[in-house]
Parts: C-alpha cells; sequence; structure tokens
C-alpha cells in the first residue's frame, strides 16, 4: 500500500519572502495499530504466545520507563534510540528563585535505528487530494478574523487560533509567533500553558 501524503508551502519570514513559493512533502496519517495487533503479528513470527507477547510489550515498556527516568539513553537493537527531552515552565532569569523546580519533561524523543530504515526500505507514494491543508490567509484576513473573535470572546488558545483560522498546529504556531513580535497578540499565561488576549498591535 502507498504511503499517501500532502504538499505544504515552506514557511518564511516576511524578510525571505520569494517570488516562487517551494513545498515539502508532509505523510497522511492511515490509521493506527495497537498493542493487540502487534502481538498478533509478532505470535505468527515466533514461538511465543499472543499474551507471552503483550506481556513481554508490557513489561518492555515499564523498563524503558525507568531507565528514562534516569536520564539515561535508551537502544533498542533493530528499532531506534530513545531519550527524554526538557522544557521550562515559564520565564527563568538568573535571579529566578527555585527555578530548578520549572524544568519539565517535555517529550520522548526518538531516533531510527539504521536497521528500521532498511527494514522499511523503498516505498510507494500517492498524492492525496483530501488532507488537512492549511488555509492560505493573508495577515489582513487573519487581522480580521481575530478581531471578530475578541468581539465576543476574551481569551484565545492555540487551538482556538487553529479553529478561527483554519490552519494546522504547525501553521497556527508560526502565525501566533509572528504575531506576538508585532504586538497582535500577547500571551498572559505561562510558556507551557500560553493564553493569548489582544495586544496593542
Amino acid at each position: 500500500m502507498a504511503i499517501r501524503f500532502e504538499w505544504y508551502e515552506n514557511p518564511t519570514t516576511p524578510d525571505q519572502e520569494e517570488e516562487i513559493k517551494h513545498y515539502h512533502a508532509r505523510p497522511t496519517l492511515n490509521g493506527r495499530v495497537d498493542t493487540a495487533q502487534l502481538a498478533g503479528q509478532i505470535q505468527s513470527r515466533c514461538s511465543l504466545t499472543k499474551v507471552d507477547v503483550a506481556a513481554v510489550l508490557d513489561a518492555l515498556s515499564a523498563v524503558v520507563a525507568e531507565h528514562l527516568q534516569e536520564g539515561k539513553r535508551v537502544h533498542l537493537d533493530g528499532l531506534g534510540y530513545f531519550h527524554i527531552s526538557l522544557a521550562v515552565d515559564g520565564e527563568v532569569e538568573a535571579q529566578t528563585k527555585r527555578r530548578n523546580a520549572k524544568v519539565k519533561m517535555k517529550a520522548v524523543k526518538f531516533r531510527a535505528d539504521s536497521k528500521l530504515k532498511e527494514n522499511i526500505g523503498a516505498i510507494e507514494v500517492e498524492h492525496t487530494k483530501y488532507g488537512a491543508h492549511s488555509r492560505q490567509l493573508s495577515n489582513e484576513e487573519i487581522r480580521a478574523r481575530l478581531a471578530k473573535y475578541f468581539s465576543v470572546r476574551q481569551v484565545m488558545t492555540r487551538s482556538d487560533f487553529q479553529s478561527c483560522c483554519g490552519m494546522t498546529r504547525n501553521t497556527a504556531t508560526r502565525h501566533i509567533l509572528r504575531l506576538r513580535q508585532e504586538g497582535v497578540l500577547k500571551n498572559i499565561g505561562t510558556r507551557m500553558q500560553p493564553i493569548y488576549v489582544p495586544g496593542e498591535g
């Protein structure tokens, strides 16, 4: 089965505007495979029962989590490397008290093993006509939508901005950053949980 994908316009800043637009490809998610399905498929390739495989996968998840808690990088042969990344809750300065307490886990990062890439091998791709493209709105159209939104509401989240402007998460995040720099939006929340209100721009 071919991997379906969509074309997305490469993001640019105002000082990088180009006459010819460039695009990148992004895969469209094609469902999800859960542990039960994996256990059944693994069972067909070895002498373990489906219950045994599920138990091993559950134990593997717990053991990997324990090592990640200790700041270790975990390598699974043929699969890849796992490690955690960190984030800071709010703004931290040299004078900030108890700043160590503001450090939180951001995500679990994964880097594929070369063997996994080899097992995937060559892929077939197919462009999908129906996807989650962001709306191509001008800066003026975005400001108009924000004005209409704030005429009946006091605060906005990133997901609200997505719905308001019909954008994907990445595109919405990029525009929010630009609007904050221009003073159109102001964050009254924290860095990890931003809440936006109209700015002075």
